[in-house]
């Protein structure tokens, strides 16, 4: 298993519709590390590193439950740094 992290963007009406704290549960539910956090401009920016095949699916996930909010998302794929313990919503 692969272990990977990506760096996401989404952008559309993805503030005050739970994204937050829905991204973080789900991220705990597939043993996902990472953060989400609001951005200031209106985007909601996720950093999660797991298996890469767990990173696909929890992007699966989010872009389904989602998918009426949701605009754009960009996505870096990049190596993990191995230093989260857990999963938590910034501020």
């Amino acid at each position: 298993m692969v272990r990977a992290q990506i760096h996401l963007y989404f952008a559309g009406y993805v503030q005050g519709v739970g994204f937050r704290f829905i991204t973080e549960d789900l991220a705990r539910t597939l043993s996902v590390v990472g953060w989400v956090k609001n951005l200031h401009d209106g985007r909601v920016e996720v950093v999660a590193e797991a298996e890469e095949e767990t990173l696909r699916e929890f992007l699966s996930r989010l872009r389904q439950k989602f998918s009426q909010y949701i605009q754009n998302v960009d996505i870096d794929w990049l190596p993990p740094t191995g230093e989260f313990q857990g999963f938590n919503i910034r501020f």
